[in-house]
């Protein structure tokens, strides 16, 4: 089946948005980053130092599916990031959309603390990593993910994507 929409997920400072954005350039695919589908309440609430709870989390998970779906009807391609952490999450996302791929950007806790560390003017602070790998439940194989390892250059990782889509 022809992939129509990838959910880039990983925890924060994975490079879901770098490897995202610069994958939809290369599709030629609308790109949407699920930073932008929080509420100003989530925002705060992680700001703060705060984890979201699954409650938090469903209305954010409903409006991305909702550009999911807005994507699948308009016949285009699309690429999402989202956390995704938990398998039910992902679920939320692709139940019943065989044409949604799952892309999981796994990577070391290390050096994703590392690469958290370095970041600026983001609302996840670093001292939520240890919950975001906490509440990590890895894609399995039943789900069908395109896994790709983070610590090559975002060039490589891109070329190990498009490899899975096929």
């Amino acid at each position: 089946m022809k992939i129509s929409v990838l959910v880039v997920m990983g925890v924060s400072g994975s490079g879901k948005t770098t490897v995202a954005a610069m994958l939809a350039g290369r599709l030629g695919w609308e790109f949407a980053d699920a930073d932008d589908f929080h509420s100003p309440a989530n925002v705060a609430k992680m700001h703060a130092g705060h984890p979201l709870t699954d409650d938090d989390r469903r209305p954010w998970l409903a409006s991305i599916a909702g550009w999911i779906d807005a994507v699948r009807d308009g016949h285009g391609g699309g690429v999402v990031t989202c956390s995704a952490l938990r398998r039910s999450y992902r679920v939320q996302l692709t139940e019943g959309r065989p044409d949604v791929r799952i892309v999981y950007l796994d990577g070391n806790p290390a050096l994703i603390a590392e690469r958290q560390a370095g970041r600026h003017h983001h609302y996840m602070p670093a001292s939520l990593m240890a919950s975001q790998f906490a509440t990590l439940e890895r894609p399995g194989v039943e789900e069908n993910p395109i896994v790709v390892d983070v610590s090559p250059p975002p060039a490589v990782i891109l070329d190990a994507i498009i490899r899975g889509m096929a």
